[in-house]
């Protein structure tokens, strides 16, 4: 049984979650701060930041990071996954990257290619060379 199926992704993003798509005829290349959650049917070079959920549909394509609180793939990702609830691997899908999460799915042929970290101290934290928002400078050294 998985946690959110095909037509559940499709039908349910959270809730009252304000919902952003990147559309099949669209290419994106940059970084993606979501508040919410983020549907990708299209493709999209770079890191997805701070969503709720990220879905990547049938047809989408990822070649970046993505943190969120959770994360479904349908389509193909090439970067590290790094989610704080559940990441989900549909039939069909590709992961190319590594992947920290508290929950893991992975439907009958869904290919995954990386290393996984399934616990909720890994959850928080990103995989290693997962790209990061910049820190505010916070030097405070006396002259």
């Amino acid at each position: 049984m998985s946690f959110m199926n095909k037509k559940a992704a499709d039908r349910d993003m959270g809730g009252e979650d304000a919902v952003s798509v990147i559309g099949r005829e669209v290419y994106f290349q940059g970084t993606v701060t979501a508040r919410g959650s983020l549907r990708v049917d299209g493709r999209m070079q770079g890191a997805i930041l701070e969503a709720h959920t990220v879905i990547v549909g049938e047809k989408g394509r990822v070649e970046g990071d993505i943190t969120a609180e959770n994360v479904v793939v349908g389509g193909l990702v090439a970067g590290n996954i790094c989610s704080s609830g559940f990441t989900e691997l549909l039939s069909g899908s590709t992961v190319k990257g590594d992947i920290r999460t508290a929950k893991l799915v992975v439907e009958e042929e869904a290919r995954f290619d990386g290393r996984c970290s399934m616990n909720e101290a890994a959850a928080a934290e990103p995989p290693a060379g997962a790209q990061r928002p910049p820190k505010p400078n916070t030097d405070d050294e006396d002259e």
